[in-house]
């Protein structure tokens, strides 16, 4: 039943976040990217700061404690940065194809910087993932959009907060972990504005809709996750984050009239099926060590 409700919370979580995608994808085509990472970034930290001040738990002085919350922060700054800016220049749809790479670049990271075992199997399954986002991009193609390669530096960005996530002290909050990865936003977002050409703009009805759905779709799924990855088996559930794929193309035909093309789909495949394997292998060789 734990492993049932950490299904179902995972996949809500994924909904949740291409929903998020979505309103993020239709804010930039009227605001500069500073702005709305300035917004989300504010709604989501005074919502976590909110949490933790409800659970009399202290905002910055784990920051001061923990050089690795404080690298996990900046990697989420950067993170945001470059995902926000290919939303605004790149199909929603491409994008979440090219995300799915990230539990790949996570399982590379963990065997280059953390020493972690990976055998042969997998190193296959990590480079048929990526000769999946070489089809999706096409370096040097007719098609090549340059905009894609933001959504690398999100991969790397994204690999490089949930590798320093595993240092984090046992006893620090979920909440406060998840104040900071907004509170990022928030910094960058405001440098973008000052460095930026173009002044804030005051919001329409609209785009003010837009920003409160951004907001509560972004933090439902962030809490979503964290209960789902404290409810069920990490190897059970984790194929389903999966399914934010096709939340995001479903959104992006749907909303944006996006279409995919066949290369799209192709590459989307081998992601997916070489980062499945990979879940399954390590699955299986747990399985084998326990024994």
């Amino acid at each position: 039943m734990n492993n049932l409700r950490g299904i179902a919370l995972i996949i809500l979580s994924m909904a949740a976040f291409a929903t998020e995608d979505m309103f993020v994808k239709a804010l930039t085509t009227g605001l500069s990217v500073g702005q709305v990472m300035f917004m989300l970034g504010l709604g989501g930290a005074l919502c976590f700061a909110a949490a933790a001040l409800y659970q009399s738990q202290a905002l910055f002085t784990p920051l001061l404690r923990s050089p690795m919350l404080l690298l996990r922060t900046v990697s989420e700054g950067f993170a945001a940065f470059f995902f926000v800016t290919a939303l605004s220049n790149t199909d929603m749809s491409t994008v979440a194809a090219l995300f799915q790479a990230t539990p790949l670049a996570i399982t590379l990271g963990a065997a280059l910087f953390l020493s972690e075992k990976v055998g042969w199997r997998r190193w296959a399954a990590i480079l048929v993932g990526f000769a999946g986002v070489l089809v999706i991009i096409r370096p040097g193609l007719e098609g090549f959009q340059p905009s894609t390669l933001l959504v690398l530096g999100t991969v790397a960005a994204i690999a490089t907060r949930d590798l320093v996530s595993r240092r984090l002290p046992r006893d620090m909050s979920s909440v406060v972990v998840s104040f900071h990865g907004f509170g990022a936003l928030v910094i960058v977002g405001a440098a973008l504005i000052l460095l930026g050409p173009a002044a804030p703009q005051g919001l329409n009805a609209a785009q003010s809709g837009q920003v409160l759905g951004a907001v509560v779709f972004g933090v439902l799924g962030y809490y979503a996750i964290v209960i789902a990855t404290r409810t069920g088996d990490a190897s059970v559930i984790t194929p389903f984050r999966y399914t934010r794929l096709i939340f995001s193309m479903l959104l992006g035909m749907v909303v944006f009239a996006e279409r995919p093309d066949l290369w799209t789909y192709v590459g989307s495949g081998l992601i997916i099926g070489s980062g499945l394997y990979a879940v399954l292998r390590e699955r299986r060789l747990s399985a084998r060590s326990r024994r």
